[in-house]
């Protein structure tokens, strides 16, 4: 299996055991990576539930192969991917995901069901 990129909001439907979870299978993970820009985002809402940064980070973590630094091509695509996703509502944190996914030329996993509607060159699957 070749290489899957998580969004935020399906890593925390994973981490929170929330309805999805189940599709986001052992094989999956271990082919999975996220965008650093995402897991802040994540990192930042576990830390405002009140769980320890350290401990937020370690859970984060441990469900990824690998974690990929938001670089300049990433930001290059992020930015240009605005005039597609604007109608959408998603976020830099969303475009970010998908500019890792074009990159990588990988499918994309999250839990936005608004992303199924998204056509811009790679497979989106909606968790949820």
């Amino acid at each position: 299996m070749s290489r899957v990129v998580l969004d935020a909001s399906a890593l925390l439907t994973l981490l929170n055991q929330e309805p999805g979870a189940e599709k986001l299978t052992p094989e999956l993970l271990t082919n999975s990576v996220s965008s650093t820009v995402n897991l802040a985002e994540v990192q930042s809402k576990l830390v405002a539930l009140g769980i320890k940064p350290e401990d937020a980070w370690q859970a984060i973590l441990a469900p990824l192969r690998q974690s990929v630094d938001f670089d300049q091509e990433q930001a290059r695509i992020a930015g240009g991917l605005i005039t597609e996703t604007r109608q959408f509502g998603l976020s830099l944190g969303d475009r970010a995901c998908l500019a890792l996914g074009i990159v990588m030329k990988a499918p994309v996993y999250t839990a936005d069901r608004l992303w199924k509607n998204l056509k811009i060159g790679i497979r989106i699957h909606v968790v949820r």
